[in-house]
């Protein structure tokens, strides 16, 4: 199990500039749904993102302490124009 805020860090070291917020699915700290912010996705395919941020918590996931990560991932162009509601 992982916090919230390690998450957020781990995510932060790779992507400084990321926003990001973590929803705990389960409440058991291992299924998590993550959304991140970043202008380091511009360019990028969907699986390129999720490769990003994959790589950020990937330490978290090899040692099973997140079981389970959906992402969604925005530049900040994107994340403005579906009204940040995601």
């Amino acid at each position: 199990m992982v916090t919230a805020d390690q998450v957020i860090s781990m995510i932060q070291t790779e992507m400084p500039d990321a926003e990001v917020n973590v929803n705990d699915l389960t409440g058991g700290g291992d299924h998590l749904e993550v959304t991140v912010v970043s202008e380091a996705f511009a360019g990028r395919s969907l699986v390129q993102q999720h490769q990003l941020v994959y790589k950020a918590v990937q330490s978290a996931m090899s040692s099973e302490a997140i079981h389970a990560l959906a992402l969604k991932t925005y530049t900040p162009d994107m994340w403005s124009k579906v009204g940040q509601s995601a």
